[in-house]
């Protein structure tokens, strides 16, 4: 179990409210969810400056100290990926904190994939060995981000979209193989800080679009400096709604993208 939060916008846009300040921010989240959880046991904030991903991850409680609440101030940008975690599989540790990272690529996971080491013995042999070098870590999520990237290194002429709805089948296949009657959570948001994916299934996940220069309802002040030659589009995704805007829930058991006109799309992930 864990709670991520995902942003990707037309332009640079601050999201400090989102992470720290509305009513059900992030920071809140990792300090008691709906269901009354606690997400303590590290976090991650990254987004984009100039084109190269920067990620700043910490192993303790978001809302602990001021760190959080101070990454999160810095950020103003087009793509953002945060997340707060509840270790299920690998304990506390920099290297099992998300989001995770290869080259440009940024990927974070909200759920759990049962039985992982019988899982991940059955997904090893299917993970490149160049990437394969590169796991640092024991968590399900780390594994399940490089089985999706030797898919795309494979198949590079198919759309993010389609590649991980078929690489997220298969793990949930793996994970059926093992035991049918464990449910798997795969709530996942993937980004190279232009092609941007994810998916719903078996965790909470909400989204909120954007078409309007909006004057912030926490801190009544706009998070954009808005260019008038073009409209405005935004795309927030969250684990929980952060705020009582109009956030609506992602259908269980979907893949999503953010399109070159940062509008949502949908498709069913056929599980």
């Amino acid at each position: 179990m864990c709670r991520l939060y995902a942003m990707k916008a037309n332009e640079p846009t601050r999201v400090e409210c989102s992470l720290v300040h509305a009513q059900n921010a992030l920071m809140a989240q990792s300090a008691g969810d709906a269901e009354g959880l606690v997400h303590g046991h590290g976090w991650g904030v990254a987004d984009y400056p100039d084109g190269v991903p920067m990620i700043e991850k910490q192993t303790w409680a978001a809302f602990h100290g001021e760190h959080f609440a101070k990454a999160a101030a810095k950020v103003y940008a087009h793509t953002v990926v945060a997340h707060v975690r509840r270790a299920t599989v690998g304990e506390p540790s920099i290297e099992n904190t998300h989001p995770f990272h290869y080259g440009r690529w940024i990927f974070a996971h909200n759920g759990t994939v049962p039985n992982f080491l019988k899982v991940r013995d059955l997904m090893i042999p299917e993970i490149d060995p160049m990437l394969r070098n590169d796991i640092r870590g024991t968590t399900d999520s780390e594994h399940v981000f490089y089985y999706l990237l030797t898919l795309h290194l494979q198949h590079p002429e198919m759309p993010m979209l389609d590649l991980v709805a078929r690489g997220l089948r298969q793990v949930v296949a793996w994970s059926r193989e093992v035991d049918p009657e464990r449910k798997i959570g795969l709530n996942i948001v993937l980004t190279d800080g232009t092609t941007f994916v994810g998916s719903r299934l078996g965790r909470t996940l909400w989204h909120l679009e954007r078409d309007i220069d909006f004057e912030c309802p926490i801190c009544h002040k706009p998070h954009v400096h808005h260019e008038t030659s073009e409209d405005y589009r935004a795309v927030e995704i969250a684990s929980e709604p952060l705020s009582d805007e109009n956030w609506h829930q992602f259908p269980d058991g979907v893949v999503y993208s953010v399109d070159e006109d940062f509008y949502l799309l949908t498709q069913s992930l056929d599980v």
